[in-house]
């Protein structure tokens, strides 16, 4: 895990953008519809404990003892999540999104940067698009992944902690993708990236591939890079006004190394102000893949993860429980005497705020 560096330049370039928005939006005409410049985002910060594990932080390594596999909302005790701020601007055919990030969350989400700037390590998207045609849009930058059911912005999810089939895919990627409105219902996105999640540069010379299928809310979607392939699948259903059921299927393959997993998402919505939700998950390494932390091949893990949302205005508050089961014993899941164990259970207690 890579720690923020030069925050000054962070404050300064903070600084300079909220400059710019500013002016910009009262130089502007007021009455006009075609222009439309915002300033979104949100902060986010939790309580966590494990009940059956160790609950203390490993200076050494600059992780915790015992954690769920899978990334953010891994720290224990009273921790933070991040500050988001997302600046966007939208014209008829044309506008732009920079998108910055301070705070744990943040760090872990771009964790490839900075490989050549300062302040690459702030920002979790930068992109420019261009509506060629009503059903052509061109975007070039950097974006947030378009594979996996969850998001890096704990707004994007419903669950505060996240999945394996997540944690496991890319977060961003760097390049030109274009999205091509094929009927009412139907959109193809073909894209040309860097290598997944080297966000601010190409080191390597080489380049991926992606697209995505999407009909009325289902998608498939596709990465492939380096001889390596994702196959990715994210959709939902509404069985009722108050019941919501989402789905993700998974397979990645690196020359024998890899994953394959299935979530799905119940959800289930009390009133205007109280939901609940579920998201039931198995996931498993191809050969010694590594993720859930056993040092053996083929292992798997159960987990259960039962989350309420209670909003309250612009503010929402987050109980969760977690339950995560794997065949082996893990080092992601030390006990109270450092030893690994199978099991893992936890709490967290977040809240997420809006703006």
């Amino acid at each position: 895990m890579k720690m923020i560096v030069h925050t000054n330049y962070g404050k300064y370039f903070l600084t300079f953008l909220f400059t710019l928005l500013y002016t910009a939006i009262f130089s502007q005409d007021k009455d006009s519809e075609t222009n439309k410049i915002s300033l979104t985002g949100s902060i986010d910060t939790y309580f966590r404990v494990n009940l059956n594990g160790d609950n203390s932080f490993n200076e050494a390594s600059g992780l915790p003892n015992a954690a769920p596999g899978s990334s953010f909302a891994n720290l224990p005790g009273f921790a933070l999540g991040m500050a988001n701020a997302i600046i966007s601007y939208e014209r008829e055919k044309v506008g732009f999104v920079g998108d910055l990030v301070f705070g744990p969350r943040g760090t872990d989400a771009i964790f490839a940067s900075p490989i050549y700037s300062a302040t690459g390590n702030i920002v979790n998207q930068l992109y420019a698009y261009w509506k060629v045609h009503e059903s052509i849009k061109l975007t070039l930058g950097n974006f947030n992944t378009y594979m996996g059911y969850e998001g890096i912005s704990p707004t994007a999810n419903f669950n505060y902690s996240t999945s394996y089939l997540f944690s496991y895919g890319p977060f961003s990627h760097t390049g030109l993708k274009v999205d091509i409105a094929l009927s009412e219902k139907f959109n193809l996105m073909l894209a040309v990236m860097n290598p997944t999640d080297q966000t601010e540069l190409n080191p390597t010379g080489k380049y991926a591939l992606g697209a995505q299928l999407a009909y009325d809310g289902q998608n498939l979607n596709i990465l492939t890079e380096d001889g390596a392939y994702e196959i990715d699948f994210t959709g939902g259903f509404n069985l009722s006004d108050q019941v919501y059921l989402g789905l993700n299927a998974a397979l990645y393959d690196n020359d024998g190394l890899g994953f394959a997993g299935v979530a799905i998402y119940p959800q289930y919505i009390t009133s205007d102000t109280v939901s609940l939700g579920l998201r039931a998950e198995y996931f498993s390494e191809i050969g010694d893949y590594g993720a859930i932390g056993t040092g053996l091949e083929d292992t798997e893990v159960f987990a259960l993860t039962l989350t309420g949302s209670t909003k309250i205005g612009d503010l929402t508050i987050k109980p969760e429980l977690r339950l995560d089961s794997a065949t082996e014993k893990s080092v992601n899941f030390q006990n109270k005497d450092l030893q690994p164990q199978k099991h893992l259970s936890s709490f967290v207690l977040a809240a997420i705020y809006v703006f």
